[in-house]
């Protein structure tokens, strides 16, 4: 169940196993609890990409225990802000959520060296998202 004071993100990919994966990482990893993070994919894989393991393990974010998740529409619904991450057209439309669609490369099939860029743009973006979602909230404490 959502906390109607935090705000609820959802970050989506084609195979939930790389971009989206990363992303919810680091989100948690640097919110904590005062955000609450989901991730999907419109067509989700198996597992998450080995090599995006790796480059998260390198900044100390774990995420081999991870498992790629399927999109719902309930997902969506009971999101803020949907961020996507080249779904094209899979990711189901509510008014009144904010949707972002962030231009990333993809790691599929690409090799550690790769990711790494991937991942610090994941990451530098994150950083900025949630300076936007809890900014004005953290300044009037």
């Amino acid at each position: 169940m959502s906390d109607p004071e935090k705000p609820s993100v959802l970050f989506v990919c084609v195979h939930n196993a790389g971009r989206s994966q990363m992303a919810a990482a680091f989100l948690t990893h640097i919110a904590g609890d005062r955000i609450e993070v989901r991730s999907a994919g419109s067509a989700p894989a198996e597992h998450v990409n080995p090599a995006v393991v790796e480059a998260m393990a390198e900044v100390d974010v774990d995420i081999a225990a991870e498992i790629p998740k399927a999109l719902t529409a309930e997902a969506v619904q009971t999101s803020d802000v949907v961020i996507t991450m080249g779904c094209g057209d899979a990711c189901p439309y509510f008014p009144g959520k904010t949707y972002l669609d962030w231009k990333l490369d993809d790691p599929a099939g690409q090799g550690v060296a790769a990711v790494r860029p991937i991942r610090d743009e994941i990451r530098t973006r994150v950083q900025s998202l949630v300076s936007q979602l809890t900014g004005p909230a953290d300044r009037r404490q």
